[in-house]
């Protein structure tokens, strides 16, 4: 019996490929399959922007500028799991966790330390952060004003994607409707007052880190997609105005050739989402993406072989017209990456954009047979979980019923059930297997971490004006109350020194916290 041949979502592959209808429009053109540039990367390349945050901000700096100096070009912070989810160092539950996964921020003290040296108005920043998102933009604002820039050319982008978060993440606070509520309100403020700035990440990474097909993270993202946009619209907002700023987040796993495809149906999906939902500027119309090579790819087992994964996911990446990528450290299965670590990974994106030539053309791979039939079958894949969201009442109700949750539950085991069986080769896992003795330098964070934070947040609460902290919170909590815009007043708490954790509490004694 013949072998039979499957991508990752099940997508049979033949064994050659015939000519397929074939628009052959341009890069830059509507439903932009081939980019959304005409030029892509021959006018620029995608930015290199590598994901950091550990420790303490003074720590987090030192790393920023070290890849500054070799040559990354855009910012991208990873906060701690306290930060994530809107509590203090000195909160009982932030013990063991301070530092850890990502930089401990609670104040503009720790702000001003994060970026000391660096001018905001020079560069673009990410932030991956979603259920606190409203307030870590409202501290780079005030830094920002603080540094002098023009508000209107600040650039750079909040996750804000707090959808997935119930489905795949879990960095959840509020329940999803005051969450939605805070997000279009970050539409709003920003949409008049920082232009340039990209208000949300809708993201397919965590969809995929959690165990998804790559159809499903491309359905399952495009939904939560179109659940903002119709969030924005109830709230009165333009599509035209402020669709320019939402952009993406995709995951780039193994199979390299799904991966493409995934990347050029989701312009394609995008592209035709937004103009039924009355989107008629084209950049409204444009799925804009940042990757990030796959997390749960990496291996412990024979950990120099992720050099070689995250290579071909970076370059899939690439192929599939990015534009933005952040390449992981091979040693990520078993700590956070060394500096050393950092550099390969950075310099994997340099070879490939600047010694490999893939950059040389638009969408080399277009018109290939097998790319075309393949992002054809997986924008139908896509289309049918859409459609199904879209009948339950969208994505929102979606989640609310558990539909995502088990999808990609099940989609996991399935994974992993292929992984033991031996049907599914992971190299240096279940075979090519060697009897080990490396010794990979491990990157540790001191748990002595969480004491330095909590003298640091006592010094400030000594030293700051306690009335008017209290009058900004009291102001925080009316606006949730009476359903006002909360970015300014929250702006506002933040340049007084008012803390996360104190912000954050504001909003849970109005909304309450979310129990899945």
């Amino acid at each position: 019996m013949q072998k039979k041949f499957t991508t990752d979502s099940g997508i049979t592959i033949a064994p050659y490929y015939q000519a397929t209808p074939y628009t052959g429009e341009k890069a830059g053109d509507y439903p932009f399959t081939r980019g959304v540039h005409e030029s892509m990367y021959r006018s620029q390349l995608w930015t290199m922007r590598q994901y950091a945050g550990f420790s303490t901000a003074e720590e987090s700096n030192k790393r920023y500028k070290y890849l500054l100096s070799q040559g990354t070009t855009g910012l991208s912070v990873a906060f701690d799991l306290p930060t994530q989810i809107g509590y203090d160092p000195d909160h009982e539950l932030s013990e063991g966790e301070v530092g850890k996964v990502g930089v401990s921020i609670c104040s503009l003290a720790d702000m001003e330390v994060l970026f000391k040296d660096i001018t905001l108005q020079q560069i673009t920043t990410s932030m991956t952060i979603n259920a606190t998102g409203y307030i870590l933009l409202s501290l780079y604002i005030a830094l920002a004003r603080r540094q002098g820039a023009d508000l209107r050319q600040i650039s750079g982008t909040i996750q804000n994607d707090i959808l997935k978060e119930y489905a795949a993440r879990g960095t959840y606070i509020y329940p999803p409707k005051p969450s939605m509520r805070i997000i279009t309100d970050i539409f709003q403020y920003c949409s008049q007052e920082l232009p340039k700035w990209n208000t949300i990440s809708i993201s397919g990474y965590h969809i995929r880190e959690a165990g998804s097909t790559a159809a499903q993270e491309l359905a399952f993202t495009l939904s939560n997609g179109k659940a903002y946009l119709k969030a924005a619209l109830d709230a009165g907002l333009d599509i035209n105005v402020f669709g320019k700023r939402l952009s993406f987040f995709f995951n780039a796993h193994n199979n390299f050739f799904e991966e493409i495809a995934k990347f050029r149906a989701a312009r394609r999906i995008w592209a035709s989402i937004t103009r039924e939902l009355g989107a008629t500027d084209p950049k409204s119309q444009m799925c804009r993406f940042h990757t990030q090579t796959g997390g749960s790819t990496l291996t412990a087992q024979q950990p120099q072989n992720n050099i070689a994964r995250v290579t071909l996911q970076a370059l899939a990446a690439v192929l599939g017209g990015t534009q933005s990528l952040h390449t992981n450290g091979y040693d990520e299965a078993l700590a956070l990456p060394t500096e050393e670590a950092a550099r390969i990974a950075l310099r994997t994106q340099q070879i490939i954009g600047y010694e490999s030539g893939v950059v040389d053309t638009v969408d080399p791979l277009g018109g290939s047979y097998f790319i075309e039939n393949l992002t054809n079958e997986l924008e139908a894949k896509a289309w049918e979980y859409i459609n199904k969201i879209d009948a339950m009442g969208g994505s929102v109700a979606a989640i609310e019923s558990g539909y995502m949750q088990r999808e990609i539950a099940q989609a996991a085991y399935n994974y992993q059930k292929g992984i033991e069986s031996g049907e599914t080769v992971l190299v240096g896992v279940n075979k090519f297997v060697t009897e080990e003795n490396h010794n990979i330098p491990i990157f540790k964070i001191s748990d002595s971490i969480r004491q330095q934070q909590i003298e640091k947040l006592q010094q400030l609460r000594n030293s700051r004006d306690a009335v008017a902290v209290q009058n900004c919170l009291s102001e925080v909590r009316r606006c949730a109350v009476e359903n006002i815009n909360l970015m300014p007043a929250v702006i506002a708490a933040v340049d007084n020194y008012a803390t996360l954790g104190e912000i954050a509490d504001q909003l849970r004694q109005v909304f309450g916290e979310y129990q899945s």
